[in-house]
C-alpha cells in the first residue's frame, strides 16, 4: 500500500513531494543544529563550489590583479 502511494505521488506530484521532503530535511537540520550553523555550513559548501568551478574553468581563484586595479582606482579619488 505504501509503495503504491509513494509511486502515485512521484508520478503525479513529483516536484511537490520532493519539495516537501527537502523542507522536512532542512527543518530537522534547523531543529538539531540551529540556523546559524546551517548558514555557516551553506557558506562553506558554496565556497567549495565556487573554488571548484573556477578551477574547472582554469580561471584564477582570486583575481588579484583586477582587485588591485579596482582598489587603486578607488583610492585615487582621495589624492
Amino acid at each position: 500500500m505504501w509503495l503504491q502511494l509513494w509511486e502515485r505521488l512521484m508520478e503525479q506530484h513529483r516536484g511537490a513531494t520532493l519539495g516537501v521532503m527537502l523542507g522536512v530535511g532542512f527543518g530537522f537540520i534547523y531543529l538539531f543544529f540551529g540556523l546559524f550553523h546551517m548558514l555557516i555550513f551553506g557558506l562553506i559548501v558554496y565556497t567549495g563550489y565556487y573554488i571548484g568551478k573556477k578551477l574547472d574553468r582554469n580561471e584564477p581563484v582570486f583575481p588579484a590583479e583586477n582587485t588591485w586595479r579596482w582598489l587603486m582606482d578607488k583610492w585615487r579619488l582621495f589624492r
